[in-house]
């Protein structure tokens, strides 16, 4: 934690009031960010992709569930693993309380992992999540995608994630993303946008509450403190009696 100047609380507002121009500046440039985002063009869906999931095998145009819109999140679950990865369990962690609101706005939130069901299942139930949540075992929607990646592609030296050619040392053969799709009223499936990286950092509401606490995120590298919600150590009990 830097050190901080100890002020009067008329400095202080003064230094607030500056930097809430700045916070100004950057809500104008998100809401630009997000008109040429909708703005994009879309790319049709021609490939045919099947999933397994509860209630057995499922195309792209079926996990819309009857709405018009669906995103998908890529969560980082290989064939074989004993866990999700860390970060994207994070990332998780923020998903289920969206799904009402999400629903009733004609988005079908959708999280796919290459794992096979089974596996998917244990981890879901260890975690105590409730989104849907489907595996990609046996397709290439994955591959395709640009989240999944073979042993003979990292051998290359260079993969293609977040659009650009990512070494190899800082790749893995599973890595994260946020794809979103649309379906018309004939049925075809357009993709729409997908980010990858850091770039679904803003679903993580736990970030935001960090970036407004005294210390910030509070971190040496980008997540190093991060665990799964089962892994912390048990923190002592806050005292709410003066909310009852």
């Amino acid at each position: 934690m830097q050190p901080h100047t100890i002020v009067t609380r008329e400095e202080w507002l003064q230094a607030r009031k500056a930097l809430l121009t700045k916070e100004k500046e950057e809500t104008r440039l998100r809401d630009e960010v997000r008109a040429q985002r909708e703005a994009l063009p879309w790319v049709k869906v021609d490939k045919d992709y099947v999933f397994e999931t509860p209630a057995g095998r499922k195309s792209l145009a079926d996990l819309f569930d009857g709405r018009s819109q669906l995103v998908i999140y890529h969560f980082m679950l290989g064939p074989g693993w004993d866990a999700g990865c860390p970060g994207c369990s994070f990332l998780a962690d923020h998903l289920d309380g969206t799904l009402p609101h999400l629903n009733n706005h004609d988005v079908t939130l959708m999280v796919v992992s290459r794992a096979p069901l089974p596996e998917i299942k244990t981890y879901q139930k260890r975690m105590g999540w409730e989104f849907p949540w489907v595996s990609s075992f046996g397709s290439d929607f994955n591959f395709d995608y640009h989240v999944s990646f073979t042993k003979e592609d990292l051998a290359k030296g260079s993969v293609d994630y977040n659009y650009r050619q990512t070494p190899s040392k800082e790749a893995h053969d599973e890595l994260p993303g946020l794809s979103s799709f649309y379906k018309d009223e004939a049925g075809r499936v357009y993709h729409t946008y997908s980010s990858y990286a850091r770039g679904a950092e803003e679903i993580i509401s736990t970030f935001m509450i960090l970036d407004r606490a005294p210390k910030g995120r509070n971190e040496g590298e980008i997540m190093d403190w991060v665990k799964r919600h089962d892994e912390y150590e048990a923190q002592p009990k806050a005292n709410n009696s003066c909310c009852a």
